[in-house]
């Protein structure tokens, strides 16, 4: 019973390799990048027994002559070609299910991803607060962008001159008198 709940993770491990970085991506199979990568972020590669070559030339050999990427079937025999390289002394069955064990759910990792910088000049010129003339109109007292009526010069059909500050306060003064 172990043996299929550790498979449905070294699928999904798969699935999520799969889908990195493609956004039509199904996750029913797997590039070179991506099996690249898998074998990074897994620790299978250590640059020493198993290389980045290593990892390619298994690629080139598992995948159909033509082909550009390889199914769920093909990762797990891939992953078998590599495993007595990765685990040297140890029995075929034991470095396959050492092997498995690196895999199963992992994730793609995020690192080196560029960050959103606000240091600066950024931030200066990202500060609506800041905005004088023109560019302030499109822009309320929060920050938030006004869209369309910020842009443009929406007509009021009020009877009063645009940008009037008393616009509206006629018949408070009407009453008055």
């Amino acid at each position: 019973m172990a043996q299929s709940t550790d498979m449905s993770e070294l699928q999904e491990a798969f699935k999520k390799f799969a889908i990195h970085g493609d956004t039509k991506a199904t996750g029913k199979e797997m590039n070179g990048k991506n099996w690249a990568k898998l074998c990074k972020d897994c620790k299978i590669t250590d640059g020493k027994s198993v290389t980045s070559t290593d990892v390619d030339i298994v690629f080139s050999k598992v995948k159909a002559k033509t082909a550009r990427v390889i199914t769920y079937a093909e990762f797990q025999k891939a992953l078998e070609e590599l495993a007595p390289k990765r685990f040297k002394g140890k029995s075929n069955e034991e470095a396959i299910q050492d092997i498995y064990k690196l895999v199963e759910g992992k994730e793609p990792a995020n690192v080196g991803v560029t960050k959103v910088t606000k240091a600066g000049a950024v931030n200066r010129l990202t500060d609506t607060s800041k905005y004088t003339g023109s560019h302030k109109e499109r822009f309320d007292e929060s920050g938030k962008g006004k869209g369309k009526g910020g842009r443009e010069d929406l007509v009021e059909n009020t009877g009063y001159v645009a940008a009037y500050k008393n616009a509206g306060t006629y018949d408070e003064k009407a009453k008055e008198k």
